[in-house]
Order: C-alpha cells, then structure tokens, then sequence
C-alpha cells in the first residue's frame, strides 16, 4: 500500500463519524483535503452538516465542492474536528502545522468536541521531535524569537515560501520558524518553554486535545485512543 492509498483509506474511515446535523472542523494538509473530498462525496448524497475550514486553502476547497462553509463567528462550537498530524506519539501528542496552518488548525480543534487525527502508519513515533517543530511568530518579533528559540537548543530556521522565492506567510500574515529540536524529553515543559516567549503567536505541539485517531496501515485501518 501507498502512502497516499492509506490516506485515502483513512480519510473514507473518517467521513464514517460523521452524522447528519453535526458541526464540522476541517483540516488543512494532504491527508485532510481528502477527507474533505469524501465528505463532499457524502454531502452530495444528501448528508446535512455545516462546517468551519482551518485555511483559506480547505475553505475555499469545501465551498468549491458544494458545501455549507461557514466561519467561527457564525458557528463557534463544533462537534468534530479532523485533521492530519506530522506526526503521533504514545498518548495522541501531536507535531502539526508542516502546512503552515498551525494556528487555525488549533483554534478550530479547540472548539471541537472531538479532535479525530488521521493519518498512515509512518507518523506513529514512539517520541516526538524527528519532524521539525513549527513556531508561529509575529513578523515585528523575529529577530528576538530566533535567537531565544536557539538558546533552547531548538535550531530554528526560517521558512521559505513554497515557490521558492521569499519566505514563507501563514494565513494570517507571521512568519514561521521550523524547529529541528531532536527527541522532545517533555512535550509539556517545551510547549510552556516556548509559549513564554513574547511574540510567539503559537506552536505546533498539539497536547491533549486528540481523542481519537485512525492510522492506516497494511492491516487496514486502527483506531488509537489517549
């Protein structure tokens, strides 16, 4: 099996949580865009459900393929949330925002009652930090985040546009810098570690707030709680 066959295998998986009426968070990535489009699939046919986008790039796909996008302001409270991970570790800690939406994707997680992660079999690690770790910063802040993250040992570095050409803007216009921190020893002391720095808009360790993911794999698909 392919990678990009075990993520179509979950993304169908995933559309199966959702029912009619329900509130849905969509999320930003590979693997979420095909969720979107199975779920566009079930709309079709006749499902009724109203849902909130984590990008411009996943709002704009979901309004495309004829479904009812709306935005926080008009629906602040979602029943479920799906959205790929850069990687999953013991407990459904997560590395997220490799898309450069880590911002959006964990506001509209936290207004989810369930945060249903999907992914194939090669994002499960036994500890996180072999990805890059995404940081969110303020424009104005950078020459003061840059140096601060360093201090930490977490060998920041800015990142580049796709294209190539400039340097790379989230959705809401900051910067990003991508951390090749090693094995993460405690999630929860690094998080609070960077969080602490002035003009860190936000990071992309997402810590208890996944309650259940699909991780497909040769065997199919599994079902991994925290």
């Amino acid at each position: 099996m392919t990678q990009d066959e075990a993520k179509q295998l979950v993304a169908k998986r995933a559309v199966e949580f959702v029912e009619d009426g329900m509130a849905v968070g969509l999320g930003t990535g590979t693997t979420a865009t095909m969720f979107i489009r199975e779920l566009a699939t079930r709309v079709q046919q006749g499902l009724k459900i109203r849902c909130v986008a984590s990008s411009d790039a996943s709002h704009d796909l979901g309004l495309s393929l004829g479904m009812d996008v709306k935005t926080l302001n008009e629906l602040p409270e979602l029943d479920l949330y799906v959205d790929g991970a850069d990687e999953v570790g013991p407990g459904l800690v997560l590395i997220k925002g490799g898309g450069g939406a880590l911002l959006r994707e964990k506001i509209v997680a936290s207004a989810a009652k369930e945060f249903l992660v999907v992914v194939d079999s090669t994002k499960l690690v036994e500890r996180l930090g072999k990805f890059p770790l995404p940081v969110e910063v303020v424009k104005m802040a950078m020459p003061v985040v840059e140096p601060k993250l360093a201090g930490l040992g977490l060998n920041p570095k800015q990142r580049k546009a796709r294209s190539g050409d400039g340097l790379f803007l989230t959705d809401e216009g900051n910067y990003i810098l991508d951390c090749a921190c090693g094995v993460i020893e405690d999630p929860e002391v690094l998080a609070a570690e960077i969080r602490g720095i002035v003009g860190v808009v936000e990071h992309g360790l997402f810590l208890g707030m996944a309650t259940l993911a699909l991780v497909a794999g040769e065997d199919g698909v599994t079902e991994h709680r925290g």
